[in-house]
């Protein structure tokens, strides 16, 4: 894993608008396209500003970039705990995204179980059988987990399955996520984590026992194109 560690948050910030950029002109030049799957939460919320200023917006051919999420809360789309309804007021309200390319995590009248398979067939129209994003924006919270890969959770053990859709007990809440052997096919992953409360799961993470039923970040491993951009509160 290639680990960058920052002094200054807005240049964190920069760095990660800037490889967005640069991964989607490669994407673009090798394919038309670039298919990227993004995280909610606070992590990512100013990259989304930035990338949404004129600086970045007139850099980006918007039209060539589909949009998915890696994880959502069942929720819908206008509450302020959607990770679509943030990305959408930050992001993609201010860009010229062509609206049929972006593909929110959440449907009305379904069970979240259900929309974990239509989900998966959208994916696959875009991506085809093999799955493979260009990009994956993803976080880590204060336990270690990442997308909606909760420690403990049966989710951990998926293998099968690109989207699973469960009910969270201790936030009482059902939640859908991309699965860990999906988002390890992607070409590119960036994982954003900082701040001192991120400290002690950062160095279970990248220092610890190999352990991802407690630290479910370590389930996400690439060889190349894994990226990690932290800082010097939760690195040091």
């Amino acid at each position: 894993m290639n680990i960058t560690v920052f002094n200054d948050l807005e240049k964190l910030y920069r760095k990660a608008a800037d490889t967005f950029v640069d991964l989607s002109k490669e994407a673009i030049r090798k394919n038309n396209r670039f298919t990227v799957a993004l995280s909610g939460g606070s992590s990512p919320k100013a990259i989304f500003k930035l990338l949404a200023t004129e600086e970045y917006a007139e850099k980006i051919e918007w039209n060539k970039l589909y949009f998915f999420w890696v994880d959502e809360r069942w929720v819908p789309l206008d509450d302020e705990k959607s990770n679509a309804r943030m990305t959408f007021e930050e992001l993609l309200n201010q860009v010229p995204v062509t609206k049929d390319h972006i593909f929110p995590m959440y449907q009305e009248g379904i069970l979240p179980e259900d929309y974990a398979k239509e989900y998966e067939q959208q994916i696959k129209s875009v991506l085809g059988k093999e799955g493979i994003f260009d990009f994956i924006l993803l976080g880590m919270g204060d336990d270690g987990h990442t997308a909606s890969l909760f420690p403990g959770e049966e989710v951990l053990d998926e293998n099968e399955k690109w989207v699973s859709a469960y009910y969270l007990k201790p936030q009482e809440m059902f939640r859908i996520t991309l699965t860990a052997p999906l988002i390890n096919k992607a070409e590119n992953i960036l994982v954003v984590a900082f701040g001192e409360s991120k400290k002690h799961a950062l160095n279970e993470v990248l220092q610890g026992e190999y352990n991802p039923k407690l630290y479910p970040l370590q389930l996400i491993h690439k060889k190349e194109g894994f990226q990690f951009f932290t800082d010097e509160k939760a690195k040091g």
